[in-house]
């Protein structure tokens, strides 16, 4: 079964927590603070690779974990880093994040791969809080919490070549017979019902992949038929085969196909009209195709002549593309629209908005997805980690922003399960 779509969820894992600890040992009852520091949290890596082409897998795995970081020790023994989770997807994945439909990566290159969530930072133990004055600290850091996100892949296939037109045109007789594929092959509609790809070898000049779209037919860019499912294919190819059938066998007119395809593209996306297309006008083998031929030629010109059933004109058609192909440039892949997602970074806590409710006078609510990270690591019960929660209000701008709304000294705030009152 072909699956180009899948929705899953993956997460980094937590880094550890910091250990509270104190050096004992015979006769030495009041040794210095030697709490370890926690474990890093497993990144999530998402790798491109050639062995699969579908997204098949994915409709029994939804949901992906990195191993979380282990709790330090006493005596200075770190706590063991959160094994990384890679997750292997078909060459010409882009990654989505579901809420905004925005990329957060495009895999093009077999092995390519990217760091799309990193592990949370361990804590740190309580032998890094230990100052001349607090010689004996009694706490330590808690670990990071991982992004997380529900994720869409969405597989366009990487082909040099596109093979489109009507149903039971011949796409994939001429796949057959200009590779080595061995698609099947029957006279009925939707024989095809996922893309078929094979190699076109270098008698033609250098090796190139053509893949044969199926199920392009009136309304396709508005979900008719199989068509909606398969035109993001089109888009990675750098040249269209676009296959009629000449000798008109189910009726229809050879040059309003030939429209009809083209609108559908049209309507998909704009850019798949600036594409260089070749007219391959088959089943030239049965009487009454020389019609259809000349009307072809008429109307766009340059017209290759095929049988895919007996191989004639198929040599000559596919010599012409594969000098088409040479002249094109590669397809560029999709720019990520984060570029903390291209760092590895996952997105910056820093960079997350906010919102601030007046819930009533003299009480304020805080809430935003950065906050309550930020919350979930940061010891407020200790002098330094509120000190950092002090300092996290005042240059996010929370405090600019409550001022705004008309904040007083005395006044209730809330963020989440948090509740103090401001003062400047």
């Amino acid at each position: 079964m072909f699956v180009d779509n899948a929705k899953i969820h993956i997460k980094g894992g937590r880094g550890g927590d910091g250990c509270v600890s104190f050096y004992r040992a015979k006769y030495i009852t009041s040794g210095g603070p030697d709490g370890g520091d926690g474990g890093r949290g497993g990144d999530v890596i998402f790798v491109a690779d050639h062995s699969l082409v579908t997204l098949m897998d994915f409709r029994y795995k939804r949901k992906f974990r990195a191993q979380d970081g282990a709790k330090g020790g006493g005596r200075n023994c770190f706590g063991k880093d959160g094994e990384d989770v890679v997750v292997k997807v078909p060459v010409g994945t882009i990654i989505r994040e579901a809420s905004t439909n925005r990329v957060m990566a495009d895999l093009v290159g077999s092995g390519e791969q990217v760091v799309l969530i990193k592990g949370g930072r361990g804590g740190r133990g309580n032998q890094h809080f230990a100052t001349p004055r607090r010689q004996a600290p009694r706490y330590a850091e808690s670990g990071k919490e991982a992004n997380e996100y529900d994720i869409v892949l969405e597989l366009k296939l990487i082909a040099d070549v596109g093979l489109i037109g009507l149903p039971n045109v011949g796409k994939s007789s001429l796949l057959r017979a200009a590779t080595n594929a061995n698609p099947k092959i029957a006279d009925y509609h939707f024989t095809t019902l996922a893309p078929n790809l094979g190699v076109v070898r270098s008698k033609f000049g250098n090796d190139f992949v053509m893949a044969d779209i199926p199920g392009l037919i009136r309304g396709a860019s508005e979900g008719q038929g199989l068509g909606h499912a398969f035109l993001r294919h089109v888009e990675r190819t750098r040249v269209l085969i676009h296959v009629v059938d000449a000798a008109c066998v189910e009726g229809g007119d050879p040059v309003e196909n030939i429209r009809l395809i083209n609108d559908e593209l049209a309507a998909h996306s704009a850019s798949l009209c600036e594409l260089p297309q070749v007219i391959a006008a088959n089943k030239m083998d049965i009487t009454g195709a020389e019609e259809g031929l000349s009307r072809l030629e008429a109307e766009f010109g340059e017209v290759f002549p095929i049988s895919a059933a007996t191989g004639e004109g198929v040599n000559e058609l596919i010599s012409h593309v594969s000098k088409l192909v040479k002249q094109r440039p590669e397809p560029v892949p999709h720019a990520a629209d984060y570029f903390e997602y291209e760092a590895g970074l996952g997105r910056s806590i820093d960079n997350e908005p906010f919102t601030v409710t007046r819930v009533k006078d003299g009480e304020y609510s805080v809430e935003g997805t950065g906050i309550e990270r930020m919350l979930g690591f940061t010891n407020i019960d200790t002098e330094k980690g509120f000190a950092f929660f002090q300092r996290y209000l005042k240059d996010k701008g929370i405090n600019a922003k409550l001022e705004e709304m008309g904040v007083e000294e005395g006044d209730t705030v809330k963020l989440y399960n948090l509740e103090f009152e401001y003062y400047k």
